[in-house]
């Protein structure tokens, strides 16, 4: 008797049927909701602390970044607290990730974490599922990426990474929830930004949105994060977070830097020490009308976000004698 392989059904999808949908957003245009989100950096420079300030927001149900100065108010608005499943395999959950979710603010009742104490958990793993069902998570992290791959599979081997990164595109589409896989980079310092992802480049090839985030060479304080792929929307602009032992984690806002010079160290930091430089050039003397500072800041090629960055670093205040705003060093 001869073995016959069985054969597939053909079935063809007409696009006329298809519905349209919109792509609905956690944090536009980085997270989308029901696709897989990458967020990438060398160890240390504070993707995960990142992270837990965004958790904190979720769960709370507020705006994930604040109106800087100079912005109009964002489009992004408070919503329903949400439940968060937050899987690590670096840090201690009572003595690292419950502190830092507390100094954010997070309702901790609504962050939950698979118990892998006995079976590690894997991105095959169908507690995953059963945990997105059993709480309706809106958003799933997993820390680090190459900790939920299983010991028999090799990060480099596109043949292994592509179904597992198919299936977490799968419970992300299914249940509706932002899955997001934090990585460390590798050490090809001369390489683009988009090839210092650890392992397989299907890593990136299977995510919708991938983020990197560098630590600024001469402001160690001043962290940005950088979109290097965006599928459903126009790349966003860098934004900048400050991380500081005395105090804590502040969002700095946007921050003129491309993921390839944050991670060569192109121009690191030049731009807003140039800014800086004007600023106290233009101030040395006392109070200056906004619309001065703003003029003369053009004509010398600085970018509106950078100056205000460049402001908030320095304390400049913002004064109205007269009826119209000025600006004025806080010594003075």
């Amino acid at each position: 008797m001869q073995n016959r392989k069985s054969k597939t059904e053909l079935r063809l999808i007409n696009m006329e049927n298809v519905v349209v949908e919109q792509v609905e957003w956690m944090l536009y245009p980085f997270i989308p909701y029901g696709k897989v989100t990458i967020i990438q950096g060398d160890p240390g420079e504070g993707k995960t602390t990142m992270v837990l300030q965004i958790i904190a927001k979720l769960t709370k149900g507020e705006p994930v970044l604040p109106v800087m100065d100079g912005e109009e108010e964002s489009a992004e608005q408070a919503g329903e607290p949400v439940n968060v499943i937050y899987q690590t395999a670096e840090d201690g959950l009572g003595d690292t990730i419950k502190p830092r979710l507390l100094a954010a603010g997070a309702d901790c009742s609504k962050v939950l974490v698979i118990d892998d104490s006995e079976q590690p958990l894997t991105m095959l793993d169908e507690r995953l599922e059963e945990a997105i069902q059993q709480t309706n998570a809106r958003l799933v992290v997993l820390d680090p990426i190459q900790s939920f791959l299983g010991a028999e599979v090799d990060m480099h081997r596109a043949n292994e990474i592509r179904p597992l990164m198919k299936r977490v595109s799968v419970l992300a589409e299914k249940y509706h929830c932002a899955i997001v896989l934090i990585g460390h980079m590798n050490k090809n310092s001369t390489g683009k930004s988009s090839y210092r992802g650890l392992g397989s480049i299907d890593f990136q090839a299977a995510a919708r949105s991938v983020l990197i985030v560098g630590r600024v060479k001469n402001e160690p304080e001043t962290r940005v994060v950088c979109h290097v792929k965006s599928s459903l929307a126009p790349e966003g602009k860098s934004i900048a977070f400050r991380l500081d032992k005395d105090n804590g984690f502040e969002w700095i806002g946007e921050y003129d830097i491309s993921a390839d010079d944050l991670l060569s160290g192109n121009n690191r930091g030049q731009k807003i020490k140039e800014a800086k430089e004007f600023l106290l050039e233009i101030l040395a003397d006392g109070a200056v009308e906004q619309n001065v500072i703003l003029k003369e800041s053009e004509s010398r090629g600085i970018k509106g976000k950078t100056l205000w960055n460049a402001k908030k670093a320095l304390g400049v205040q913002s004064i109205k004698p007269g009826g119209h705003w000025s600006w004025v060093l806080p010594e003075q």
